[in-house]
């Protein structure tokens, strides 16, 4: 009888080839090398502030102070101002716009907001105002010296 010679067979590796991976990242961090010096900073254009030809003789001031609480005044008076929910804010500002004058309408809410506060206890503000219908809503702005 003849002996079975032993096969050397092949066997499989139960390991990942590391040497595609590693050619696909260095092709990567080769483009990133040369694309990020032709990038340019993105520039903002912030809008400019305008000035009105003369302050209204009538206007409802929104107070929104650093802890975004509001009050509301009467910008022409020197009254103190009211504390408000944003829930009661509509009603409080339309109480203080009274009547509409004829040929100018309602008087124009002019928002002035801590330098401290979140943005978007601003835009909170402004959203609840132009939902209710109030149209000439303004943000009361500080130059600077």
């Amino acid at each position: 009888m003849a002996a079975v010679p032993a096969r050397k067979g092949r066997r499989t590796k139960n390991e990942i080839n590391m040497v595609p991976f590693i050619d696909v990242m260095l092709v990567l961090l080769i483009i990133f090398m040369v694309t990020a010096p032709m990038l340019t900073p993105s520039m903002i254009d912030l809008p400019s502030v305008g000035q009105a030809d003369r302050q209204p003789d009538r206007f409802v001031q929104v107070l929104v102070d650093k802890d975004a609480a509001l009050k509301v005044k009467d910008g022409q008076s020197n009254s103190s101002a009211v504390s408000v929910e944003l829930a009661g804010l509509v009603e409080q500002v339309r109480l203080l716009q009274g009547p509409a004058e004829p040929g100018q309408g309602f008087a124009p809410v002019v928002i002035s907001a801590d330098k401290s506060v979140k943005y978007e206890s601003v835009v909170q503000v402004m959203d609840k105002l132009q939902r209710a219908g109030i149209q000439r809503v303004g943000l009361s702005v500080q130059q600077q010296p």
